[in-house]
């Protein structure tokens, strides 16, 4: 048995505003089919998560969707999804662009249902499109929820209902969008690994989604990263798919791939402090990116860069002085990029000196916050608590968390600390 493992393709991400930005997820992803799943004939491709970008699908992405399925459908290769906290069903809702997806037959959406208030399956019903489990071949595949915060309370539920519906000799595979504790790149709470691995008693694969870098645990659990980098932060992660051979005796032989289209990305920071005039900073940054530019030659097939220019340190003078329209247009044309991204986190002279601690931008960020909570005496005690539950908020806002799971987040965080005291 053989089958493709990806997750969080993203599909639909506007990626810097850039029109060119579906295109690179759709082409990504396609090349990876082609690639990975058709030219290897594998029996199955299983998506853990986060097919979609967003909730809400344009018809520029839906197409592209179509495309994509209806290749592997015209192959006779099945997909199994599950939903991840990008494409997740809107809480008031039973609809969602994967569940259409589902009824078209395009691919097996997989999900458990709550009987009684407690997490169950059902076998997969062609006649209404829905369940929470599909045998294919030699394997039988369950699917669960995004669980968010609450990942480490949905553990003993998925043991005892996968237990309930085990299949004899069968090569169970168990699919999960979280984070997992110890690779994790978002603030919300990891899935422990003690937990996860508790999962071995019941599965013999379980396959990860929602962190966007690759990483295995054990031979046994695997996270292939997203495809496509939908912030520069990840561009230097490794990232791709998991393609999977089980022997008869239910051994698996899992290869990471990532030899397939990619936008390639390059970031570059320059300190500002020892120049006296805009123009030494212009001629300094062309300078250090013509010196890229030549190192780095690309291929005609090769898809045009994106690069990131940081401006770091303290200036000898005011903030629009720099030349910062001349910097995106002659790096753009030196690199031969797609686009130039400036940040600007230098220290400009009206705001006099300050402490540079060379922290990054999460760090200056915590310690703001901090600083903040520090001033109302009510919070002194849950300083730390406090601080992780608005940084956590945040961000789980940022990534379109529904208000109750980031409500739970909350009061998690801060009943942690008060137990804590």
């Amino acid at each position: 048995m053989k089958f493709l493992h990806i997750a969080d393709v993203h599909l639909g991400c506007t990626r810097y505003h850039l029109e060119e930005s579906q295109r690179d997820f759709f082409d990504a992803w396609i090349d990876v089919l082609q690639k990975y799943a058709i030219d290897e004939k594998v029996d199955f491709v299983i998506m853990c998560g986060d097919f979609f970008h967003k909730r809400t699908v344009p018809p520029e992405t839906m197409n592209y969707a179509f495309a994509g399925l209806s290749l592997l459908r015209d192959k006779g290769i099945p997909v199994v999804s599950i939903e991840g906290n990008h494409d997740q069903k809107h809480t008031d809702s039973e609809y969602s662009w994967l569940r259409s997806l589902a009824n078209w037959n395009l691919l097996y959406l997989l999900e458990p249902y709550k009987k009684e208030g407690k997490l169950s399956y059902r076998p997969w019903d062609a006649e209404t499109n829905e369940g929470g489990f599909i045998d294919i071949g030699n394997a039988r595949i369950f699917g669960s929820d995004w669980y968010g915060a609450s990942a480490n309370q949905a553990i003993p539920g998925l043991i005892e209902s996968v237990t309930e519906n085990q299949r004899n000799g069968a090569f169970h595979i168990l699919m999960l969008h979280t984070d997992v504790e110890g690779h994790q790149t978002h603030p919300i709470p990891a899935l422990t690994v003690e937990n996860l691995k508790k999962l071995k008693a019941v599965t013999q694969y379980v396959g990860l989604g929602h962190t966007h870098k690759c990483y295995e645990i054990d031979n046994w659990a695997f996270n292939p990263g997203s495809l496509e980098v939908t912030s520069i932060s990840e561009y230097e992660e490794v990232r791709g798919a998991w393609l999977v051979e089980v022997d008869d005796e239910l051994n698996v032989d899992a290869k990471h791939v990532k030899d397939y289209v990619q936008r390639p990305f390059f970031r570059m920071s320059i300190d500002v402090t020892p120049f006296s005039e805009p123009k030494e900073i212009t001629e300094r940054i062309l300078k250090q990116v013509e010196e890229h530019s030549a190192e780095a030659r690309k291929s005609d097939d090769v898809p045009k860069k994106i690069v990131e220019i940081t401006l770091r340190g303290h200036l000898g003078f005011p903030n629009s002085s720099l030349e910062l329209d001349k910097i995106r247009k002659e790096a753009r044309k030196t690199a031969d990029a797609l686009h130039i991204r400036v940040k600007n986190h230098s220290v400009p002279i009206e705001y006099g000196q300050v402490e540079q601690t060379g922290e990054s931008r999460e760090e200056l960020e915590r310690r703001v916050i901090e600083r903040s909570v520090a001033q109302d005496k009510r919070f002194r005690k849950n300083l730390t608590g406090v601080t992780d539950a608005v940084i956590g908020s945040k961000r789980m806002a940022l990534t379109d968390e529904s208000p109750e799971k980031i409500a739970d987040f909350i009061s998690a965080k801060l009943d942690g600390e008060e137990e804590a005291a």
